[in-house]
């Protein structure tokens, strides 16, 4: 699936959030979107945690 594809789902998602559930549901389902997008991106190797806690995965 495209980012275009993927940006589009998220926005239906949160708006469908705000619109039928309130400002407490829209944040629920932006801040686990968010944290599935976080896990995505570490399980995809774009983000590499080892550099926030100062250990990398690259050997030297």
């Amino acid at each position: 699936m495209s980012t275009t594809a993927m940006g589009l789902l998220a926005g239906l998602v949160l708006g469908w959030a705000a619109a039928f559930g309130g400002f407490g549901e829209f944040l629920t389902v932006a801040v686990f979107g968010a944290l599935g997008l976080l896990i995505a991106r570490v399980i995809d190797g774009k983000i590499d945690l080892g550099a926030l806690t100062g250990r990398s995965s690259t050997r030297r």
